[in-house]
């Protein structure tokens, strides 16, 4: 990664103060009363800053804090305590055993106790029942926004029913509160994110060099604002930062991976625990994981990783209908391979790691046929790996990189094939 070059870059620095501030904003805005609401990642969060005095906060980024912080494992141990199974979701896992104990380990102190849950079904069919589980212990309200699963173009009468479950939201939202949703404050909100998505894709553009101006990693690590202060100037303040360097250092001639050998791609969630170790490992091989769907998918529509554009005169909410499906996980294959399909050609990828993910098995379970047509269609190799994207526990550190090694040598075979 481009800190481990330089110490820390100055986006670097920003992102630390960023997320040092965003936590001890919530923790004292909820200490003074706002209403607290805890929300699944892709849940607009836009949404709750359309009122004066409110907070959202995401279990999901909370507890893959927890995994990069090396807690992780204790939390998921507190969950099995408690007799929840080992193949739940470690983000479930880690958030119900750091609940178990006031959260005594968190490095955030936690999260303070909410006034509605807000779930959704474009993750996975497991968040609604882990969020179903707090609603129970601590007699929460539960909102669950429903949007349906896609194998083409979102279609009409599916924006049409996501928007009125918005409308529902926000109606609950209101009731609950006892505060009323301002449309301009909204809007503002809207347009702060749909400012930050356009800064991000011009970071994430930097891949496109050869070498890459970043890796992936770097792309995990800055994800982090998109889950915990979205729609905020501070939020556009950062991405712009972040890409105004990183294009610099692109310009500068300063790459993570200068003598980069290897372009490859990577496919499921980002593994929190490895971050640092896996980067680091990679570039002593001159290898370069430069992307991943899960990176590149942020403001785009199904299939694709081109911006939904955000006009001045669109209604945010149906904006925000529009991408609900975004995420890989509600896409059918043929979706799913059409946006890698864009990311190996625009990348000039030379292998694919395929992570299958013990806890994220709606991200997996597609990864074997997924695995075989890219090979089909593109010829170039690849490898499929075992890994929790939480749970260190589950991850074989030198079973991984000898299948890495495995790969970059079909690379090097299919290279020296090519050139006789």
């Amino acid at each position: 990664m481009i800190e481990e070059i330089n110490g820390k870059t100055k986006a670097g620095k920003h992102l630390s103060e960023l997320l040092v501030n965003a936590y001890v904003d919530i923790h004292t805005k909820a200490a003074k009363g706002a209403f607290v609401v805890w929300g699944a990642i892709i849940v607009p969060a836009e949404i709750f800053r359309g009122f004066e005095n409110m907070v959202f906060c995401a279990p999901e980024s909370h507890s893959a804090t927890c995994a990069a912080k090396g807690v992780g494992g204790a939390q998921c141990l507190k969950a099995e305590s408690l007799g929840y199974s080992t193949d739940l979701c470690a983000y479930a896992r880690i958030d119900i055993g750091c609940l178990s104990d006031g959260c005594k380990e968190s490095p955030t102190m936690g999260l303070p106790k909410p006034h509605l849950l807000v779930s959704n079904t474009n993750n996975c069919s497991l968040l609604v029942k882990w969020f179903d589980i707090h609603h129970r212990n601590m007699n929460i309200p539960h909102f669950i926004l429903d949007v349906p699963f896609c194998y083409g173009q979102q279609r009409e009468k599916d924006l049409q029913y996501i928007l009125n479950q918005f409308k529902d939201l926000i109606d609950t939202l209101e009731k609950l509160s006892g505060q009323k949703f301002n449309k301009d404050k909204f809007y503002e909100a809207a347009a702060y994110s749909a400012s930050a998505v356009m800064d991000w894709k011009r970071f994430l553009k930097c891949a496109e060099h050869r070498p890459s101006g970043i890796t992936v990693f770097d792309s995990f690590v800055q994800m982090a604002p998109f889950l915990l202060v979205r729609g905020t100037p501070e939020l556009a303040e950062h991405y712009k930062i972040l890409a105004d360097e990183t294009e610099e250092n692109v310009n500068k001639g300063i790459f993570p991976v200068p003598d980069e050998k290897y372009r490859l791609l990577w496919d499921n969630i980002a593994p929190w625990h490895q971050l640092r170790k896996m980067s680091k490992r990679l570039a002593g091989m001159s290898a370069n994981i430069v992307a991943a769907p899960y990176t590149l998918c942020i403001g785009a529509v199904e299939g694709s990783y081109d911006l939904l554009s955000f006009e001045q005169n669109d209604d945010p909410l149906w904006y925000f209908a529009r991408i609900q499906n975004h995420s890989v996980c509600p896409q059918g294959m043929d979706l799913r391979i059409s946006a890698m399909g864009t990311i190996i050609e625009k990348l000039g990828i030379d292998g694919v790691v395929f992570a299958s993910n013990r806890s994220c098995k709606v991200f997996s379970v597609m990864q074997m046929d997924e695995q075989r047509r890219i090979s089909e269609k593109y010829g170039i190799p690849s490898i499929m790996i075992d890994v929790d994207h939480a749970d260190v526990r589950k991850f074989s550190e030198e079973s991984v990189y000898i299948r890495l090694e495995a790969l970059l040598e079909s690379i090097d075979a299919g290279r020296a094939r090519a050139s006789t």
